[in-house]
Protein backbone atom coordinates (compact mmCIF):
# COMPACT_ATOMS: atom_id res chain seq x y z
CA UNK A 1 0.00 0.00 0.00
CA UNK A 2 1.65 3.32 -0.99
CA UNK A 3 0.87 6.81 0.14
CA UNK A 4 0.15 9.83 -1.78
CA UNK A 5 0.88 13.58 -0.66
CA UNK A 6 -1.76 15.48 -0.90
CA UNK A 7 -0.04 18.57 -1.42
CA UNK A 8 1.50 17.08 -4.88
CA UNK A 9 -1.40 16.65 -6.15
CA UNK A 10 -2.35 13.36 -8.56
CA UNK A 11 -0.10 12.15 -10.70
CA UNK A 12 -0.78 12.19 -14.60
CA UNK A 13 -1.72 9.49 -15.87
CA UNK A 14 0.00 7.48 -18.61
CA UNK A 15 -1.24 6.23 -21.61
CA UNK A 16 -2.07 3.05 -19.88
CA UNK A 17 -3.73 4.05 -16.96
CA UNK A 18 -6.95 3.19 -17.85
CA UNK A 19 -6.37 -0.51 -18.97
CA UNK A 20 -4.01 -1.04 -16.29
CA UNK A 21 -6.80 0.04 -13.80
CA UNK A 22 -9.31 -2.16 -15.65
CA UNK A 23 -6.70 -5.19 -15.50
CA UNK A 24 -6.39 -4.54 -11.98
CA UNK A 25 -10.06 -4.16 -10.92
CA UNK A 26 -10.24 -8.23 -11.98
CA UNK A 27 -8.10 -9.06 -9.16
CA UNK A 28 -10.94 -6.92 -6.43
CA UNK A 29 -13.95 -8.12 -4.95
CA UNK A 30 -16.59 -5.94 -6.15
CA UNK A 31 -17.83 -3.68 -4.05
CA UNK A 32 -20.76 -5.30 -1.48
CA UNK A 33 -21.75 -4.97 1.80
CA UNK A 34 -23.34 -8.15 2.61
CA UNK A 35 -22.27 -11.33 2.19
CA UNK A 36 -24.06 -13.97 0.47
CA UNK A 37 -23.51 -17.93 0.52
CA UNK A 38 -24.05 -18.94 -3.28
CA UNK A 39 -23.57 -22.91 -2.00
CA UNK A 40 -22.86 -24.60 1.25
CA UNK A 41 -20.30 -27.77 0.42
CA UNK A 42 -20.98 -30.61 2.05
CA UNK A 43 -20.12 -31.18 5.63
CA UNK A 44 -20.01 -27.16 6.24
CA UNK A 45 -22.63 -25.50 8.53
CA UNK A 46 -23.44 -21.91 7.12
CA UNK A 47 -23.82 -19.75 10.04
CA UNK A 48 -23.18 -16.28 11.10
CA UNK A 49 -22.18 -15.37 7.68
CA UNK A 50 -25.25 -15.11 5.39
CA UNK A 51 -26.58 -11.57 5.64
CA UNK A 52 -23.38 -10.60 7.93
CA UNK A 53 -21.50 -7.47 6.94
CA UNK A 54 -17.49 -7.65 6.29
CA UNK A 55 -15.68 -5.88 8.63
CA UNK A 56 -12.09 -4.59 8.64
CA UNK A 57 -10.03 -2.94 11.54
CA UNK A 58 -11.49 0.39 11.63
CA UNK A 59 -15.12 -1.42 12.99
CA UNK A 60 -12.83 -3.44 15.55
CA UNK A 61 -13.06 -3.27 19.19
CA UNK A 62 -9.71 -3.99 20.64
CA UNK A 63 -5.38 -3.26 20.37
CA UNK A 64 -4.62 -3.14 16.47
CA UNK A 65 -2.05 -5.37 15.71
CA UNK A 66 0.18 -5.84 12.89
CA UNK A 67 1.58 -9.57 12.63
CA UNK A 68 3.83 -11.25 10.16
CA UNK A 69 4.91 -14.94 9.68
CA UNK A 70 7.42 -15.91 6.75
CA UNK A 71 9.29 -19.71 5.79
CA UNK A 72 11.87 -19.43 3.29
CA UNK A 73 11.67 -22.06 0.52
CA UNK A 74 15.71 -23.34 0.96
CA UNK A 75 16.39 -25.47 -1.54
CA UNK A 76 12.93 -25.63 -3.20
CA UNK A 77 13.20 -25.21 -6.93
CA UNK A 78 9.73 -23.78 -6.87
CA UNK A 79 8.49 -19.93 -8.30
CA UNK A 80 5.87 -17.85 -6.24
CA UNK A 81 3.19 -18.46 -9.10
CA UNK A 82 3.09 -21.72 -8.98
CA UNK A 83 3.16 -22.00 -4.94
CA UNK A 84 0.09 -19.57 -4.67
CA UNK A 85 -1.50 -21.66 -7.34
CA UNK A 86 -1.33 -24.36 -5.16
CA UNK A 87 -2.13 -22.63 -1.90
CA UNK A 88 -5.27 -21.01 -3.94
CA UNK A 89 -6.21 -24.78 -5.10
CA UNK A 90 -5.62 -27.02 -1.68
CA UNK A 91 -6.19 -23.89 0.97
CA UNK A 92 -8.42 -26.29 3.81
CA UNK A 93 -5.27 -28.99 3.29
CA UNK A 94 -2.96 -27.08 5.23
CA UNK A 95 -5.07 -25.84 7.77
CA UNK A 96 -5.25 -27.68 11.18
CA UNK A 97 -8.36 -30.30 11.91
CA UNK A 98 -9.74 -28.16 14.45
CA UNK A 99 -9.38 -24.89 11.73
CA UNK A 100 -11.99 -26.14 8.90
CA UNK A 101 -12.07 -23.94 5.60
CA UNK A 102 -14.77 -24.37 2.94
CA UNK A 103 -13.93 -22.50 -0.30
CA UNK A 104 -17.42 -21.90 -2.75
CA UNK A 105 -16.70 -24.31 -6.05
CA UNK A 106 -15.32 -21.32 -7.35
CA UNK A 107 -12.35 -21.67 -5.19
CA UNK A 108 -10.21 -18.59 -4.04
CA UNK A 109 -11.65 -16.00 -6.19
CA UNK A 110 -12.73 -12.43 -5.83
CA UNK A 111 -15.94 -11.68 -4.18
CA UNK A 112 -16.39 -15.54 -3.10
CA UNK A 113 -17.09 -16.42 0.44
CA UNK A 114 -15.13 -19.25 2.23
CA UNK A 115 -17.02 -20.53 5.29
CA UNK A 116 -15.39 -21.04 8.61
CA UNK A 117 -15.89 -24.00 10.87
CA UNK A 118 -13.80 -23.51 13.98
CA UNK A 119 -12.99 -24.89 17.39
CA UNK A 120 -11.19 -23.23 19.75
CA UNK A 121 -10.68 -25.32 22.91
CA UNK A 122 -13.85 -27.12 22.27
CA UNK A 123 -15.41 -24.25 21.41
CA UNK A 124 -17.28 -23.90 18.50
CA UNK A 125 -17.07 -20.87 16.16
CA UNK A 126 -19.25 -20.82 12.84
CA UNK A 127 -18.13 -17.52 10.69
CA UNK A 128 -16.35 -16.72 7.68
CA UNK A 129 -14.87 -14.27 5.54
CA UNK A 130 -14.69 -12.95 1.94
CA UNK A 131 -11.83 -13.51 -0.47
CA UNK A 132 -11.14 -9.38 -0.85
CA UNK A 133 -8.21 -9.88 -3.18
CA UNK A 134 -6.66 -12.48 -5.43
CA UNK A 135 -3.59 -12.31 -8.03
CA UNK A 136 -1.33 -14.65 -9.21
CA UNK A 137 1.14 -14.43 -6.58
CA UNK A 138 -1.42 -12.76 -3.17
CA UNK A 139 -4.70 -13.29 -1.96
CA UNK A 140 -6.42 -11.19 0.99
CA UNK A 141 -9.90 -12.15 2.87
CA UNK A 142 -11.85 -9.51 5.05
CA UNK A 143 -13.73 -10.60 8.10
CA UNK A 144 -17.18 -10.83 8.36
CA UNK A 145 -19.11 -9.80 11.49
CA UNK A 146 -18.59 -11.67 14.75
CA UNK A 147 -15.52 -13.52 13.71
CA UNK A 148 -12.94 -13.37 16.58
CA UNK A 149 -10.94 -10.64 14.87
CA UNK A 150 -11.78 -7.69 12.58
CA UNK A 151 -9.21 -7.08 9.67
CA UNK A 152 -7.61 -8.59 6.72
CA UNK A 153 -5.02 -11.62 6.45
CA UNK A 154 -3.09 -11.58 3.64
CA UNK A 155 -1.67 -14.55 2.27
CA UNK A 156 1.36 -14.80 -0.22
CA UNK A 157 4.65 -15.94 -1.55
CA UNK A 158 7.37 -13.20 -3.12
CA UNK A 159 11.23 -14.12 -4.09
CA UNK A 160 14.31 -12.74 -2.00
CA UNK A 161 17.88 -13.63 -2.82
CA UNK A 162 17.31 -16.34 -5.54
CA UNK A 163 14.73 -17.93 -2.78
CA UNK A 164 11.02 -18.23 -2.65
CA UNK A 165 9.40 -16.62 0.89
CA UNK A 166 5.56 -17.88 2.01
CA UNK A 167 4.19 -14.91 3.77
CA UNK A 168 1.24 -14.75 6.05
CA UNK A 169 0.27 -10.98 7.17
CA UNK A 170 -2.66 -9.81 9.42
CA UNK A 171 -3.43 -6.50 10.13
CA UNK A 172 -6.87 -7.10 12.62
CA UNK A 173 -7.83 -6.18 16.07
CA UNK A 174 -10.38 -8.07 18.49
CA UNK A 175 -14.25 -7.67 17.19
CA UNK A 176 -15.76 -7.08 20.77
CA UNK A 177 -14.63 -7.24 23.95
CA UNK A 178 -14.87 -10.40 24.78
CA UNK A 179 -12.64 -11.61 22.00
CA UNK A 180 -10.44 -8.99 23.48
CA UNK A 181 -10.26 -10.81 26.75
CA UNK A 182 -9.93 -14.13 24.78
CA UNK A 183 -7.43 -13.13 23.14
CA UNK A 184 -4.68 -12.23 26.09
CA UNK A 185 -6.07 -15.46 27.51
CA UNK A 186 -4.88 -17.40 24.71
CA UNK A 187 -6.57 -16.66 21.51
CA UNK A 188 -3.58 -14.75 20.57
CA UNK A 189 -1.30 -17.67 21.07
CA UNK A 190 -3.74 -20.14 18.98
CA UNK A 191 -3.99 -18.05 16.52
CA UNK A 192 -0.71 -17.58 16.01
CA UNK A 193 -0.39 -21.38 16.29
CA UNK A 194 -2.87 -21.83 13.24
CA UNK A 195 -0.66 -19.73 10.67
CA UNK A 196 2.32 -21.39 11.81
CA UNK A 197 0.94 -24.80 11.47
CA UNK A 198 -0.50 -23.35 7.67
CA UNK A 199 2.84 -21.91 6.60
CA UNK A 200 4.78 -25.51 8.11
CA UNK A 201 2.25 -27.43 6.09
CA UNK A 202 2.71 -25.33 2.57
CA UNK A 203 6.07 -25.74 2.96
CA UNK A 204 6.65 -28.94 3.92
CA UNK A 205 4.79 -30.11 0.44
CA UNK A 206 7.82 -28.90 -1.25
CA UNK A 207 10.08 -30.64 1.13
CA UNK A 208 10.98 -27.74 3.30
CA UNK A 209 11.68 -28.27 7.26
CA UNK A 210 12.72 -24.25 7.94
CA UNK A 211 11.16 -23.01 11.23
CA UNK A 212 8.25 -19.92 10.65
CA UNK A 213 9.27 -16.61 11.99
CA UNK A 214 6.75 -13.87 13.43
CA UNK A 215 7.12 -10.57 13.32
CA UNK A 216 4.60 -8.33 15.61
CA UNK A 217 4.39 -4.84 15.32
CA UNK A 218 1.72 -3.13 17.50
CA UNK A 219 -0.20 -0.42 15.85
CA UNK A 220 -2.70 1.13 17.84
CA UNK A 221 -3.17 0.38 21.74
CA UNK A 222 -6.67 1.93 22.04
CA UNK A 223 -9.99 0.14 22.97
CA UNK A 224 -12.73 1.37 20.41
CA UNK A 225 -15.16 1.90 23.13
CA UNK A 226 -17.97 3.09 20.54
CA UNK A 227 -17.84 -0.77 19.04
CA UNK A 228 -18.71 -2.36 21.62
CA UNK A 229 -21.75 -3.15 20.36
CA UNK A 230 -19.89 -5.58 18.11
CA UNK A 231 -21.29 -8.32 21.02
CA UNK A 232 -24.26 -9.03 19.51
CA UNK A 233 -22.89 -10.68 16.54
CA UNK A 234 -20.64 -12.39 18.36
CA UNK A 235 -20.01 -15.89 16.57
CA UNK A 236 -18.51 -17.89 19.16
CA UNK A 237 -21.89 -17.18 21.65
CA UNK A 238 -24.03 -17.55 18.95
CA UNK A 239 -22.11 -20.78 17.72
CA UNK A 240 -22.55 -21.97 21.11
CA UNK A 241 -26.29 -21.37 21.41
CA UNK A 242 -26.54 -22.88 18.10
CA UNK A 243 -24.67 -26.51 19.10
CA UNK A 244 -26.69 -26.43 22.58
CA UNK A 245 -30.09 -26.12 20.62
CA UNK A 246 -29.21 -28.64 17.84
CA UNK A 247 -27.53 -30.81 20.28
CA UNK A 248 -30.82 -30.68 22.39
CA UNK A 249 -33.00 -31.11 19.59
CA UNK A 250 -31.21 -34.45 18.31
CA UNK A 251 -31.20 -36.04 22.39
CA UNK A 252 -34.69 -35.64 22.25
CA UNK A 253 -35.16 -37.58 18.81
CA UNK A 254 -33.05 -40.24 20.04
CA UNK A 255 -35.08 -40.14 23.72
CA UNK A 256 -38.26 -40.27 21.86
CA UNK A 257 -36.77 -42.96 19.01
CA UNK A 258 -35.68 -45.04 22.18
CA UNK A 259 -38.94 -44.91 23.62
CA UNK A 260 -41.31 -45.72 20.86
CA UNK A 261 -38.71 -49.11 20.50
CA UNK A 262 -39.26 -49.67 24.04
CA UNK A 263 -43.00 -49.17 23.81
CA UNK A 264 -43.16 -51.41 20.79
CA UNK A 265 -41.44 -54.03 22.66
CA UNK A 266 -43.72 -54.22 25.62
CA UNK A 267 -46.27 -54.92 23.50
Amino acid sequence: MTEQNSSTGPKPESPNAAPDAARDAAFWAKSRNVLRVSDVPAGAVNLNVEGRRVIGALQGFGQLWQKTYTVRLTGANVTPHEVVELWKREFPNFHPPESRFYPSLDGVTPGEVMLINASVKGMPVYTGVMILYADDESFTVMTAEGLPEAGWNTFSAYEEDGTTVLQIQSLARASDPIYEVGFHLMGSTEQERIWKHVLSSLAARFGVREPVSLNKEYVDNKLQWHRVGNIWHNASLRSLIFTLLNGGRQLAVWIGTLIQTLRKRGR
